[in-house]
């Protein structure tokens, strides 16, 4: 983790969490917090098992001029994508894993912005499952809020068991992420503990029940 909203909010989450894989939902405190409430946000699975926004912070909402509340998170991102994005976050809900992102936000201009993305898990239990995360530039640009970001390009990814050190050091550059590639696999859970999805190496996170 590069800046100083996803070092902070990782912070928070892991004295929270005081060892468990995560804290509940209604442990978070948003006066805790405040600081980077702005850029933070909330997801949850909608009736089709799809991650969209619960809540979104007001930055974050003008970064790409509109109310994100209720809009598919993979949606944020280019169409080929998608499908990846989708995998990251159904980690993180169901293996309590940390995703961290590295990507170009590009504006309607054509403008480009370097973004830090975090996902981390949320205890809702089985019926409710939650994840909050925080997307923050090193440098805002003077236009970002006013030319809206309306695309998305990955730059790298880092999947984080918390529990083990290792994990944090594994970062993959990314290249063109295209669901379709021949002999791609077709689900995450076909992999062991330690499982390569191309050029992604994922890591289960927190403990099993």
């Amino acid at each position: 983790m590069r800046l100083n909203g996803s070092i902070a909010l990782f912070q928070y989450w892991n004295r929270l969490r005081d060892g468990r894989p995560a804290p509940r939902r209604n442990e978070i405190e948003p006066a805790d917090i405040r600081a980077l409430l702005a850029d933070t946000f909330i997801l949850e699975k909608d009736t089709r098992g799809e991650a969209v926004f619960r809540l979104a912070g007001t930055r974050l909402c003008a970064s790409y001029g509109r109310e994100l509340k209720g809009f598919s998170f993979p949606s944020l991102w280019r169409e080929r994508d998608r499908r990846v994005v989708a995998r990251l976050v159904q980690e993180v809900f169901d293996r309590k894993s940390l995703v961290l992102v590295s990507f170009e936000g590009i504006s309607l201009a054509g403008r480009s912005a370097n973004f830090e993305l975090l996902v981390l898990p949320l205890d809702g239990g089985t019926s409710h499952p939650r994840c909050l995360g925080v997307a923050s530039t090193a440098d805002r640009p003077f236009w970002l809020g006013s030319d809206p970001i309306v695309d998305a390009v990955i730059d790298a990814v880092r999947t984080v068991d918390p529990n083990e050190k290792t994990a944090a050091r594994v970062e993959i550059a990314v290249p063109a992420l295209d669901p379709s590639e021949p002999g791609a696999p077709q689900a995450i859970e076909d992999y062991g503990r330690a499982r390569r999805i191309r050029h992604l190496l994922v890591l289960d996170g927190g403990r099993e029940e």
